[in-house]
């Protein structure tokens, strides 16, 4: 038999060695969850990872209480009060409270620019740029509401449609018109706003060329040129172009006025009806014509107003064609031609087409009541 050589005899040694040191540095470096068996080089990270399973959340929001697994996690959540957003789009400026969701954001950009829409509805034929932005539209498919308001209980689709909705409960409306001094619940509410005032239109239909300062204006009035009307009233059938149309509407068949004016008794079925009525309380008038300076409690009334200006009368008569300014006054004008006359005087029953023409005649009447009146006895006397 062989006998090693003192050569064999130290490379077996050092063999050893390497191995125990590998083993070594293998326990050292290795830490294995009890629970589920996975292994982490730290103690630390091991550490960390059990709290997943005993559910202990160490970290606690100085602010709300709300509290957190790990340090790093309530060092972003803070950033929620602060309001400070470190990371920023270069594109368009928007601010991000992490570095992940910016580069998510900028994705979307991207995708914007090359006109790709990797994410598809399996339901309809939506395509999006983002896939959170698929999985909120999904939801109008399944009527899922994940979102719910922890003060009424209604349930919302998408977190900013909450955020939005717990505005009506604080009343809290921190962004104000440096122009015409009115508050918003939302900063993109303002922006949309501002644009009022500077007349920029940057949506614009690709059908007739008519631009809008909003998206959502856009979309509602693409449905004019396709005729869709999707939503539908469950009770009597009416087809509606817009979802808040419908929701008014409903209100009519059950008699509900959600909203109620602060300094009278009268209630309304829409919150911006409330809004443009309590004007008329306070005088308040933001809308002002850019031609003679008048001004005017809603945007509707100065959209109407700028026609005189404009000349335009986009309602017209299909019996005889004339225009009108306003479509009250083309429905007024059609009694002419049906012979309606549906405001009828309380004392001699004399029928008219429209109501303030009613209100002047019966002027008359009060005039002849008068001048019949016998005279006073100073009268006589005198």
């Amino acid at each position: 038999m062989a006998h090693p050589t003192a050569v064999h005899v130290k490379e077996e040694q050092e063999e050893v060695k390497i191995l125990q040191e590998t083993s070594s540095k293998w326990d050292k470096t290795s830490f294995r969850c009890p629970v589920c068996a996975k292994d982490f080089t730290t103690k630390r990270s091991s550490m960390r990872h059990q709290r997943i399973h005993t559910g202990e959340k160490p970290f606690r929001c100085s602010v709300c209480t709300k509290e957190f697994t790990e340090k790093g996690t309530l060092k972003r959540h803070m950033v929620t009060h602060t309001g400070e957003k470190p990371f920023r789009c270069s594109i368009c400026a928007k601010g991000f409270t992490q570095q992940g969701t910016l580069k998510l954001h900028m994705a979307g950009h991207m995708r914007t620019q090359t006109g790709e829409r990797p994410f598809s509805c399996a339901v309809c034929p939506n395509t999006y740029t983002q896939r959170h932005s698929l999985e909120k539209h999904m939801r109008t498919h399944t009527g899922e509401r994940p979102f719910r308001c922890a003060v009424c209980g209604k349930d919302f689709a998408g977190k900013s449609n909450l955020k939005l909705h717990l505005s009506t409960h604080t009343g809290a409306r921190p962004f104000r018109c440096s122009v015409c001094a009115s508050d918003f619940s939302q900063k993109r509410a303002l922006k949309q706003h501002m644009r009022t005032h500077t007349g920029e239109k940057p949506f614009t239909c690709p059908v007739c060329a008519k631009g809008f300062s909003e998206n959502g204006s856009l979309t509602k009035h693409a449905r004019i040129h396709t005729g869709e009307r999707p939503f539908k009233c469950a009770v009597c059938g009416k087809d509606f172009v817009e979802k808040g149309k419908l929701r008014e509407h409903a209100r009519t068949h059950t008699g509900e006025k959600l909203f109620g004016c602060p300094f009278c008794a009268k209630r309304f079925t829409h919150g911006h009806n409330v809004r443009i009525h309590v004007r008329t309380h306070t005088g308040e008038k933001p809308f002002k014509c850019p031609c003679c300076s008048r001004d005017f409690t809603d945007k509707g009334g100065l959209r109407t107003h700028m026609r005189i200006h404009t000349g335009e009368r986009p309602f017209r008569c299909p019996v005889c064609s004339n225009g009108f300014t306003q479509k009250g006054a083309l429905k007024q004008h059609m009694r002419t031609h049906s012979g309606e006359k549906p405001f009828r005087c309380s004392v001699c029953e004399k029928g008219f087409t429209g109501k303030s023409n009613m209100k002047q005649h019966m002027k008359t009447h009060k005039e002849l009541s008068v001048s019949k009146t016998p005279p006073s006895e100073s009268e006589k006397c005198s």
